[in-house]
């Protein structure tokens, strides 16, 4: 059996040309969203370097969309630099459920990694999406994260199958949910309480060694 061969990155060639930066991709993917975009920023900060070295600035692009836009925005980005997909996360903010899609681009001159968090607003009376795993088939285990802890419908996601949650796990109740369908008091057990070892005292401190005297030497 021959060893595998040593990854060996693409040339800077195959890069888009020219690579858009962090404000062009903002546009393009505010284009994208027409009247579905809600708002969005580009940010620059670094962190570390000394006053002879600064650290070169991290870049990120955020913006809002309505959920009827993702995956309109998504498909623009992947147009314009296929991106590495990193998670969805999830919030819960009262009236609606925000779906941050967070991903990573190279931009600008320098082929440095960009942050980009296209973040999907879901009405609770409709906490639905459209799967993008179409475009990023990589994106299916997330969904269907979000599917069973926040009670989100992907649409047409190619499996719908739990991934955390047992299946007798009750029907309507999304751990990660803040309102009246997340964890009811009743559900949340300390895990000592089942059958689980008592916890250990700590240990006893060490008592140090009186230091000894030393003889005493009569003066002659």
């Amino acid at each position: 059996m021959n060893p595998p061969k040593p990854w060996v990155p693409e040339p800077r060639t195959a890069l888009p040309s020219p690579v858009p930066s962090p404000d062009d991709l903002l546009a393009a993917l505010k284009e994208a969203a027409g009247a579905d975009f809600l708002d969005g920023a580009t940010r620059s900060f670094t962190e570390g370097g000394t006053p002879e070295k600064p650290a070169p600035a991290y870049q990120q692009v955020w913006l809002r969309v309505n959920r009827d836009a993702l995956h309109d925005v998504v498909a623009r980005l992947v147009a314009i630099a296929f991106p590495h997909f990193v998670v969805i996360a999830a919030t819960d903010v009262g009236d609606a459920i925000e779906l941050p899609y967070i991903f990573r681009v190279l931009s600008g001159p320098e082929y440095a990694e960009v942050l980009v968090s296209v973040t999907a607003v879901l009405p609770k009376s409709d906490p639905s999406v459209d799967t993008i795993t179409d475009l990023i088939p990589g994106a299916l285990l997330s969904e269907r994260e979000k599917q069973e802890m926040m009670g989100v419908k992907v649409n047409h996601i190619p499996d719908p199958r739990r991934m955390f949650l047992p299946e007798d796990f009750p029907e309507g109740v999304y751990p990660w949910r803040r309102d009246e369908t997340g964890i009811p008091a009743e559900g949340i057990h300390s895990l000592w309480s089942f059958n689980r070892p008592p916890i250990p005292p700590p240990p006893a401190p060490v008592a140090s060694a009186a230091p000894a005297t030393q003889p005493t030497v009569p003066v002659p």
